[in-house]
């Protein structure tokens, strides 16, 4: 079966190629940056072309000379990249997904998986928890775009039968994040400190943001792509990674237990504070519908990750 990773030469889209790769597949990787940086160990067994999702002749020459019969949808701009510019936010992560599907529907692609993310929630919310069927009405523009993404994903399943399924990601933990987002302080926590640098978190010590380890995110997505589709009812589902979910505070205490020498401080930005998922979330619907679990822990987390930084440390500078 032929593969596409849309973002594929990024933080999650290299580690699902990575699980592609252990699988015995030879993924294709489309990205604007064709940068090999976080490919090291699978480079000879995945292909990567240079592309824009913004260019639909790009995304349709992609798929059309590749055959490609899956894709794995992660490319496009994250949160405050799309604050700061919103226009090439829409070209990206809204056009950018409608070509991909468009061109999906042209060429007969028969399965389509999306990353979307808990940023498409914000106002309004009344429950305690949230869950697949929260309202959606998210407050940043990066949101905005991925829930136009989702329901563009749904009308091609529903009119065209493209086999489009989704998850809805909290913030992804792991190394090598370089793109500015609102919670990227539970990456950086503990990279600046394994690197012995100095680290203020811009939120408040109680802010509980949902986290979901990296490689976590990218089994689920593949999980999800692997599952019957008798079972696929739900289509976009909310996933709720570490539970219960650790408080900034808990995480720097973790931080601190594994990297003693490590320096972090709390120097509090009300705007980011107030941009950020803080509700809990149920994901039993997943966890029904394709066996979705979350295998690591608080602990388990910053342990990997501290060894991931130790074996490939010059890759994530």
């Amino acid at each position: 079966m032929q593969t596409l990773i849309t973002g594929g030469t990024g933080f999650l889209g290299a580690q699902t190629a990575r699980c592609l790769v252990e699988k015995g597949e030879c993924p294709i990787l489309f990205d604007i940056n064709d940068r090999k940086t976080l490919l090291k160990g699978i480079e000879e067994k995945v292909k990567v072309v240079s592309g824009n999702l913004a260019n639909f002749s790009h995304v349709l020459n992609v798929i059309r000379e590749n055959r490609i019969e899956v894709v794995y949808h992660l490319g496009g701009m994250l949160s405050m990249p799309s604050e700061a510019d919103p226009w090439a936010s829409y070209q990206s992560n809204a056009n950018g997904t409608f070509h991909v599907l468009e061109a999906s529907r042209i060429l007969g692609v028969k399965k389509v998986i999306f990353s979307s993310t808990t940023a498409t929630f914000g106002m309004d919310i009344r429950e305690d928890y949230l869950n697949d069927y929260t309202l959606q009405r998210p407050t940043l523009f990066y949101g905005c775009t991925k829930v136009f993404a989702e329901l563009l994903g749904r009308f091609y399943r529903r009119k065209f039968d493209i086999d489009f399924r989704a998850v809805r990601f909290p913030s992804v933990v792991g190394p090598g994040v370089k793109t500015p987002g609102v919670a990227q302080y539970t990456s950086w926590a503990i990279e600046e400190s394994y690197k012995e640098n100095s680290f203020a978190i811009w939120v408040t010590p109680e802010t509980c943001c949902p986290i979901i380890y990296y490689k976590d995110a990218a089994l689920s997505l593949i999980k999800l792509a692997e599952a019957p589709a008798k079972n696929i009812k739900t289509v976009v589902y909310t996933l709720g990674g570490i539970f219960p979910t650790p408080s900034a505070k808990e995480l720097s205490e973790m931080v601190k237990k594994k990297i003693p020498s490590a320096n972090i401080t709390f120097k509090i930005d009300k705007e980011r504070t107030e941009l950020i998922t803080k509700h809990p979330i149920d994901d039993h619907l997943a966890r029904e519908e394709w066996g979705w679990k979350c295998t690591y822990n608080l602990d388990q987390l910053v342990d990997d990750f501290i060894h991931e930084l130790a074996l490939n440390l010059k890759i994530y500078n």
